[in-house]
């Protein structure tokens, strides 16, 4: 057996027998109904935790992306749990738009109205309806573009605004997490914003929507992309001047591969044409955090190795080396991977840890599951492992 399929074989166990089975078995409320909020770094459930729509949202998007690659029953049975709980708790259906968060019995807690909240309520939706053609979930997701064109959209600026009240009304603190400022526009909603988009311009090929997925690539290229050093610059004001910064390699990796993924979706050569160099320069910026032992840093000034930071390091490699001929990249691929099964994966326990140290000590303290830490950015990396190689 050559390495691309034991590398593969790793991949395929690794999602098939250890992330989805910790989601599937650890996770599910039976009391409550839809999923659990938190289990902590050392296993414990904490019942009163609120539910997040970041971490719901994600979970809907894994086991609709799952059951669509592997047909399996189980993972339309959880998907199908998700999309549900998702749709009668999570969704306003007074003003519209989705929730931050909810308390354990499912009642509304916290109102606010990120627009990246919006965006993973539409990316877990559409992909419900790629994996099983449910119009209750295309219609929920159509619903949630038309009203973050209408409230959120900067027809002076452009882009979109980063959050607003319950009501749509303009809310002073926009900020998105206790790691993150007070800004009017930042990359982090933007990208995500494109890669829901694209997603669902893949169920729902919309002109309109087409045209808005294509604004965000230039804006992602052209205002958010520093084009001498080809990092992200991480938060702006309202008509796009800098906030100055650290930027972000793991990020930036990423970025590099859901930018030239979403031009592809949108099948224009000339989308592709201005995505590609741009694409390759952020990658290429992003491994300026590569470590001797496999692993990226997460960002200027932070020395961990976060969970999310190594898969998409992975994935983002394989993009390297499948669509920019950089045939090194598939050995930095295999190193992070490497790195990621003897460091990150959790063997007794499941899952992955949050983050390890520098001299690879695995972060018990923080969370195994909750508001942030979810099945998205582990199971995307061997689902695009499987389907890139």
């Amino acid at each position: 057996m050559n390495r691309t399929d034991t590398f593969l074989q790793e991949i395929r166990s690794e999602l098939c027998d250890n992330i989805l089975p910790f989601w599937l078995g650890k996770t599910p409320d039976p009391l409550e109904g839809g999923f659990l909020g938190r289990i902590s770094g050392t296993g414990e459930i904490d019942r009163k935790a609120p539910r997040g729509v970041i971490l719901n949202a994600r979970i809907l998007w894994a086991f609709s992306a799952a059951y669509k690659t592997f047909r399996k029953k189980d993972y339309l049975i959880a998907a199908t749990r998700a999309k549900e709980y998702f749709i009668n708790h999570f969704l306003d259906h007074r003003y519209g738009g989705a929730y931050w968060s909810l308390t354990p019995s499912g009642i509304r807690l916290e109102t606010k109205k990120q627009l990246y909240a919006q965006a993973f309520a539409i990316y877990g939706l559409s992909e419900f309806y790629g994996a099983t053609g449910d119009d209750e979930a295309l219609k929920a997701a159509r619903n949630l573009y038309q009203i973050i064109e209408k409230e959120y959209a900067d027809p002076v600026h452009s882009g979109y605004a980063e959050a607003r009240a319950r009501d749509f009304s303009v809310l002073e603190d926009m900020t998105l997490s206790e790691h993150d400022i007070n800004a009017a526009k930042t990359m982090n909603s933007h990208l995500h914003l494109l890669e829901a988009y694209a997603n669902l311009y893949k169920v729902w090929p919309d002109e309109g929507l087409r045209e808005r997925t294509v604004a965000l690539l230039d804006i992602l290229c052209t205002r958010i992309m520093d084009p001498a050093t080809g990092h992200l610059h991480l938060y702006f004001n309202e008509d796009w001047s800098v906030i100055p910064g650290a930027f972000s390699y793991g990020h930036d990796i990423e970025t590099s591969w859901l930018a030239l993924e979403a031009a592809f979706i949108v099948k224009d050569i000339d989308v592709v044409n201005r995505v590609k160099p741009a694409a390759l320069q952020m990658a290429r910026a992003g491994l300026e955090g590569l470590q001797p032992d496999g692993s990226l840093l997460y960002e200027s000034g932070d020395d961990s190795r976060q969970w999310w930071v190594e898969a998409e390091n992975v994935v983002g490699n394989l993009w390297l080396w499948k669509y920019h001929g950089d045939a090194a990249a598939a050995d930095r691929a295999l190193a992070c991977w490497n790195y990621i099964k003897t460091r990150l994966v959790d063997r007794e326990g499941g899952e992955w840890f949050w983050s390890c140290a520098p001299d690879g000590t695995p972060n018990r303290t923080d969370d195994k599951a909750g508001f942030w830490k979810c099945p998205y950015h582990n199971s995307r990396m061997c689902l695009q492992a499987l389907e890139l190689l």
